[in-house]
């Protein structure tokens, strides 16, 4: 009973720590494939890089929230109580 607590506990440890880096690293592909696309986008047309630069910004942003919900939600995996 003991051993199979302890190996609950470890792979959801383990699954939080992979879960937080795959979020994190998503984050940032998206973001940066974001940017390359603005910039690209503004150098085809810059009288629109404004309204460009404003999406880009929201979206960003929004990536960036998915990202840390994701984050969050492996450190409640690796905090959880697993007294049974």
């Amino acid at each position: 009973m003991l051993l199979m607590l302890l190996l609950d506990a470890g792979t959801a440890l383990m699954g939080a720590g992979i879960g937080a880096g795959i979020a994190a690293i998503g984050a940032g592909l998206g973001i940066g494939r974001i940017g390359g696309a603005a910039m690209e986008g503004m150098a085809r047309q810059p009288d629109a890089a404004g309204r460009i630069q404003t999406a880009m910004l929201i979206i960003a942003a929004l990536i960036e929230v998915i990202a840390l919900f994701g984050v969050v939600v492996c450190l409640l995996i690796a905090v959880g109580d697993y007294n049974l």
